[in-house]
């Protein structure tokens, strides 16, 4: 697909691809007689069409239709026949309750009160090689069409990727707010930590509200409670602060490995001061996630994004299922991204690895 070439991702070679309208949703079999091809597998779980990919390693993933979001992702990670690994922590039944897992936030901030989001996502594309790369083509628009949205969920033997593609067509300019939320699963609490954000400057912020967020802005508030042991600790409690335009708000991580034990919520990136200046600093293009208890490591890697989520529910975890996991990924949040008429904005996130 074009809109994945231009972002100087992997791209599949295939046949021409069938084009659908997105105007209205078709049904699972419908979808499945359309787009379905080996790798591509649409069906129906709890009430919602979904779709599976899957490439001849065995990497497979799972995305639900209508809100976009990637419930699955089970990546080839041992030599062993059976050596695959649940990347994403999810929490709900599989029906519409379903939280956490990998989705996309988009909203028009451009006017005052409640923005609006993109969701209720049609599927426009489907590609396959039919061997090592697979991807699926969501789209929607906002009511009156001025703002087209495509989504690309792409499948490769080491890797995942996201890709946004929003295109202006009203007559006037328009402010967006976006992140590609990440909920990774990790085996333990203990153990758990980022590597490759020593440098950079990071503010405590809630994350964008999202219907797939596992920790919302009200839950990061509320304080890690003390363990057995925290009183030969200094305390550490970090305060969410809105304002970002505050100096004093703001930390620069000087630890090569950012731990995850403790409950915070940050975003990494240059302060929107420093980003008036001519050059300046910007985030890392990539971070790497590390479980001591597997063994394993996840690169995220960011294109088209300014700002870095970090999520950690800390001692809370057990309230949202069994295992630890992290809110991450690439976003733009303090600075919305601007959009004049006839413009086009593109990002994109991947997460490899190199365990094999």
């Amino acid at each position: 697909m074009a809109s994945l070439l231009s972002l100087h991702l992997p791209k599949p070679s295939s046949p021409p691809l069938i084009r659908a309208s997105a105007a209205t949703q078709s049904p699972p079999q419908s979808l499945d007689e359309r787009f379905g091809r080996k790798g591509i597998k649409f069906s129906e779980s709890g009430d919602f069409p979904t779709v599976e990919l899957s490439i001849r390693n065995g990497s497979s993933l799972t995305l639900r239709i209508p809100d976009g979001i990637v419930t699955s992702y089970k990546p080839k990670v041992y030599l062993k026949d059976e050596g695959f690994e649940e990347v994403l922590h999810t929490i709900g039944d599989g029906d519409s309750s379903v939280k956490g897992g990998l989705g996309l936030v988009l909203n028009d901030v451009s006017r005052d009160g409640s923005p609006w989001t993109a969701s209720r996502w049609a599927v426009k594309d489907a590609d396959s090689d039919s061997i090592d790369a697979v991807q699926v083509e969501l789209s929607c628009t906002n009511g009156d069409g001025s703002l087209d949205i495509t989504y690309v969920v792409s499948l490769y033997p080491l890797s995942m990727a996201t890709a946004v593609i929003v295109q202006n067509n009203g007559s006037e300019s328009v402010k967006l707010t976006s992140a590609m939320l990440s909920h990774v699963r990790f085996k333990s609490r203990g153990g758990s930590a980022i590597q490759g954000l020593r440098g950079c400057p990071y503010c405590s912020h809630p994350p964008l509200p999202s219907s797939f967020g596992i920790l919302s802005p009200s839950d990061v508030i509320e304080p890690d409670p003390p363990g057995w042991f925290s009183f030969l600790e200094s305390s550490s409690e970090e305060k969410i602060s809105t304002n970002i335009d505050d100096p004093e708000a703001w930390t620069v991580e000087d630890n090569p490995f950012t731990i995850l034990k403790s409950k915070f919520s940050r975003v990494y990136t240059a302060p929107p001061m420093e980003r008036m200046k001519r050059i300046y600093n910007t985030s890392p293009s990539k971070y790497q996630t590390i479980d001591q208890s597997s063994k394993l490591g996840f690169r995220v890697i960011r294109m088209g994004y300014e700002d870095i989520y970090l999520g950690t529910p800390g001692s809370f975890f057990q309230k949202y299922g069994k295992d630890y996991f992290v809110c991450t990924g690439s976003a733009s949040m303090l600075v919305p991204e601007v959009l004049e008429p006839g413009d086009q904005w593109r990002a994109a996130q991947v997460i490899e690895h190199d365990n094999l």
